[in-house]
């Protein structure tokens, strides 16, 4: 499955990731590569559970 993700940097500099076909799944890291990596753990989760 695709899911649309939406990148959005915060006042702290980290990198937010969410979902907005799937409430609730929100992630972060410090740069883009590590958001990515960090959201689809995130849907993977949020999906199987």
């Amino acid at each position: 499955m695709k899911f649309k993700v939406v990148l959005e940097k915060d006042e702290d500099g980290w990198i937010t990731a969410t979902v907005p076909s799937l409430p609730g799944c929100i992630s972060q890291g410090k740069t883009e590569d590590e958001a990515i990596k960090n959201i689809r753990d995130a849907i993977d989760l949020h999906v199987c559970v």
